[in-house]
């Protein structure tokens, strides 16, 4: 079956100063393989597709990114370099590539530029942001005209992990549960779940915003959400139930969760013309994502609004 893959990463050249904190939360030897595998986009990237019946891959910047770049002229340079350098890659390679844009949203109004830029004359298919920026979050208000302009444009935001900017007293001694294994996980989902109580989606009710990782748990959360919301919710006011942004708003990926009862979970709550496929290349084999949703306990018009016609 043909498969859209949306979470495949790459790193630019002279984007290795940007590894962050991501290089050390992973074993020498896996980092090693994956540094191998980011910049390169023929030969590895390709066979791989290949193999695992993986048609198109939508290509993002690899985490943290820009997202960590304290000066801002820079970063807006550098998003312009990666962004071109991206479209290069996916020129020498027709039909087969296609990206998200990566921005500084240190400078909100340049992060517009670029944005337009990218959808309109690089025919990128949205954006795929890091997390907060040095500590400023999605809600922020300097950002509502980049999601006004992503309403216009009618395109996604992909919200892709980064670590906490303050790392959380809970973590303290236990290194190995900040990153990939879970505290990315809390994290993003906090993150989504700070836009929709923001009141942004009562704002711009179109937006889509893109949640991989099978959705960082929220799905599960859905029940919890509402009923905890009426007693927790202060003097917040919303037009819907958090479970309802999250159906209306929110599209999840199976990058890095390749086991049946959460996409069945997922699929329950959300529906399945909310679920696309993803592997989260390279940090994720291909193979066992594939694989995997080709095996999936699901009928095979589900498999094929996952694989491919949700995207």
């Amino acid at each position: 079956m043909r498969k859209i893959a949306l979470e495949e990463h790459f790193m630019a050249p002279g984007f290795d100063e940007y590894e962050g904190d991501v290089k050390n939360m992973m074993n020498p030897e896996a980092y090693r393989e994956f540094a191998l595998r980011l910049p390169e986009f023929a030969e590895l990237r390709l066979e791989t597709m290949d193999q695992a019946g993986i048609d198109v891959c939508v290509l993002s910047q690899t985490s943290p990114g820009l997202q960590i770049e304290t000066d801002a002229p820079k970063a807006i340079r550098k998003a312009q370099e990666v962004n071109d350098f991206l479209a290069l890659e996916i020129q020498k390679h027709p039909g087969r590539f296609a990206g998200f844009a990566h921005l500084a949203m240190q400078d909100p109004k340049e992060a517009v530029k670029e944005l337009e830029r990218c959808v309109k004359q690089l025919a990128f298919r949205g954006a795929l942001i890091n997390g907060h920026t040095n500590g400023v979050y999605l809600d922020d208000q300097s950002y509502i005209p980049f999601w006004e302009t992503l309403n216009e444009l009618d395109v996604p935001l992909y919200l892709h992990p980064a670590s906490s900017f303050d790392v959380p007293h809970m973590f303290a001694g236990h290194p190995e549960l900040m990153g990939p294994t879970w505290g990315w996980t809390v994290e993003t989902a906090t993150h989504a779940l700070r836009l929709i109580v923001s009141g942004l989606f009562d704002r711009l009710p179109g937006l889509k915003v893109i949640l991989g990782h099978m959705g960082e748990a929220l799905p599960f959360m859905l029940w919890r959400f509402d009923s905890r919301w009426e007693i927790s919710k202060h003097s917040k006011k919303l037009d819907k139930s958090l479970s309802q942004y999250v159906r209306d708003n929110f599209f999840i990926t199976t990058s890095g969760a390749c086991d049946n009862a959460p996409l069945i979970c997922s699929i329950e709550a959300i529906g399945a013309d909310n679920v696309l496929f993803s592997t989260d290349y390279p940090f994720e084999s291909a193979q066992i994502a594939a694989d995997f949703i080709e095996k999936a306990s699901i009928s095979e018009d589900v498999r094929k609004k996952i694989c491919y016609q949700n995207a």
